[in-house]
């Protein structure tokens, strides 16, 4: 039996982490099975239990990689303000909104996590925490606590305005509900 290193554990572990991030944002976190998981890595649903507890471990590291990811990539915008603003343009965006997988695990998978257990609440939870943190230091870099209201508004007006344009089968309402968003997150950050 061929024994790996330590490193090359970590990277598996890491590869079933992103992966199972896009099938749960596609497929949903009840809609993806184990077997379907290992799969997506290219492994046998045996090797799961030597990284995972069990599937709601999986789900807790999932949400704690992908808010990771995003607020990690916050950083590439440009500073203050303007770059708040790439990012309500970018994430109200078709593209966005027609590639879950891809996109925010909060509105792809919002819903579910309010039903999980405590781990996936609480990784939720400081993700979140650091999200609303990144949109209020852009609101007021002098002073972000006394714009974490307005940020904690700022992200819910977001997620909640992908969510409704994902949800509607006419493509022009759903495109003009991401317009109007924009629009309104926009003018609400003035």
């Amino acid at each position: 039996m061929a024994r790996y290193a330590k490193e090359h554990k970590q990277v598996t572990r890491q590869r079933i982490i992103e992966k199972a991030g896009h099938r749960f944002k596609q497929d949903g976190i009840d809609g993806s099975g184990i077997s379907t998981l290992m799969s997506d890595a290219g492994l046998t649903n045996g090797a799961f239990y030597a990284h995972f507890e069990s599937k709601d471990d999986l789900v807790a590291h999932v949400v704690a990689d992908e808010l990771r990811t995003q607020v990690a990539q916050y950083g590439t915008l440009r500073p203050g303000r303007p770059g708040l603003e790439d990012l309500v343009r970018d994430y109200l965006s078709p593209e966005h909104r027609d590639h879950p997988s891809l996109g925010c695990p909060s509105a792809a998978l919002l819903d579910e996590i309010g039903r999980c257990g405590d781990e996936t609440k609480q990784a939720y939870t400081y993700g979140a925490r650091e999200i609303v943190e990144e949109i209020a230091a852009r609101l007021t870099p002098e002073d972000p606590q006394s714009a974490r209201g307005k940020a904690i508004g700022l992200y819910t007006m977001m997620v909640g305005t992908l969510q409704l344009s994902r949800a509607l089968s006419d493509r022009k309402f759903a495109d003009e509900v991401l317009e109007r968003g924009i629009e309104n997150a926009l003018t609400f950050m003035r």
